[in-house]
């Protein structure tokens, strides 16, 4: 049997109302830590698994005794889709816990030359999208494509990606990916 710690982390986070960064600052351990073991990327050590619960606070037993209802919200109105980015970009996530689901589902809007990074991402699953409006620059491995309204994209992530909005307009994109990764 294995245990989703990213998702179940994520989870008694988020229903405790702390951010990562608030979590990164009452443990110590660093944001990026956190966001890699949400996200499933990395697996704690037992002992960096006991700091950050400590900041939630929950003991080790409770977490794996844990068990979250799954969501049964099937209609989500606008204002209800969840926040998850920062700065230039806006990733607003259809519901609030993934916790046990494997597909997430997100709006973007990119602002004018905001990017991903200069390094690429790459994780484990498959993410699609479809710009509606505004242009979006795609790189995947060696591949670059300008993409429209109307235009998508789809592939497995753990080949080297990038997204960047060019033009004077923001870019609006619907996107999907499984297994979730923020």
């Amino acid at each position: 049997m294995s245990v989703d710690i990213g998702n179940r982390l994520r989870h008694l986070r988020i229903a405790r109302k702390l951010s990562q960064r608030e979590l990164a600052k009452r443990t110590g351990v660093p944001n990026s830590t956190i966001s890699l073991i949400e996200s499933n990327a990395s697996n704690p050590s037992v002992g960096a698994l006991k700091r950050i619960l400590d900041g939630i606070p929950i003991g080790l037993a409770e977490f794996f005794a844990f068990e979250p209802e799954r969501p049964r919200k099937a209609f989500y109105a606008a204002e209800e889709l969840v926040e998850i980015g920062k700065g230039a970009i806006s990733y607003r996530q259809v519901g609030e816990n993934l916790f046990g689901r494997s597909l997430q589902m997100l709006k973007e809007c990119y602002q004018p030359g905001a990017d991903t990074g200069k390094i690429p991402l790459v994780h484990e699953g498959e993410e699609g999208g479809i710009v509606l409006s505004g242009r979006l620059e795609v790189s995947v491995d060696d591949e670059r494509r300008i993409l429209g309204p109307g235009d998508a994209y789809y592939f497995e992530s753990r080949r080297p990606h990038r997204f960047r909005c060019v033009g004077p307009v923001p870019c609006d994109v619907i996107s999907a990916c499984t297994p979730p990764t923020f």
